[in-house]
């Protein structure tokens, strides 16, 4: 008869379970729906750019470019340019002009991203914080019957042992 009793409170907590992973699987489900939008064109842009001058291969490009065009200039004399190349300052001062702009987008636009990313993760924690202390209460409420139950058999073991001395006797 306890097994048969057991049985059904194994499967209530069953169902129970099943339950809560139905929950879960449909909260997740809303909070997919809530997704950002993908990236406008801007977006990539600014990601692309941000990509690419803060490459290894940027840098060498631009070297080669920049060490090209003073040599050029100082090796035919004046050049277009001569030195100290106020050209080469003034097209450098505008690529930092709306280079600097464009990677702070882009970082601003990561910066969210990760910050949604970390609530996901805070949430997804405190989460799994209440289910350990959940399963927690659990294993000291079947700790609890376990003992109470143990006690129950020994004062029953008790009482049939002195029950047996009183018949000896």
């Amino acid at each position: 008869m306890r097994r048969s009793g057991m049985r059904t409170r194994h499967a209530t907590g069953h169902e129970a379970q099943h339950t809560h992973i139905r929950r879960t699987i449909a909260l997740a489900k809303r909070r997919r729906g809530n997704a950002p939008a993908p990236p406008g064109f801007g977006e990539r842009l600014a990601d692309a750019v941000a990509a690419t001058v803060g490459s290894w291969r940027f840098i060498a490009i631009q070297s080669t470019l920049l060490a090209g065009w003073i040599a050029t200039n100082v090796l035919l004399g004046g050049g277009w340019d001569p030195y100290p190349f106020i050209l080469l300052n003034l097209l450098l001062s505008f690529q930092a002009a709306y280079t600097a702009p464009v990677i702070m987008m882009s970082q601003n636009r990561q910066a969210d991203t990760d910050r949604d990313r970390a609530l996901a993760d805070y949430q997804v924690n405190l989460r799994a914080e209440a289910e350990i202390a959940l399963l927690h209460e659990k294993i000291d409420l079947l700790r609890e019957q376990q003992v109470t139950e143990l006690t129950r058999m020994l004062r029953d073991t008790l009482a049939r042992l002195e029950r047996l001395e009183e018949r000896r006797a």
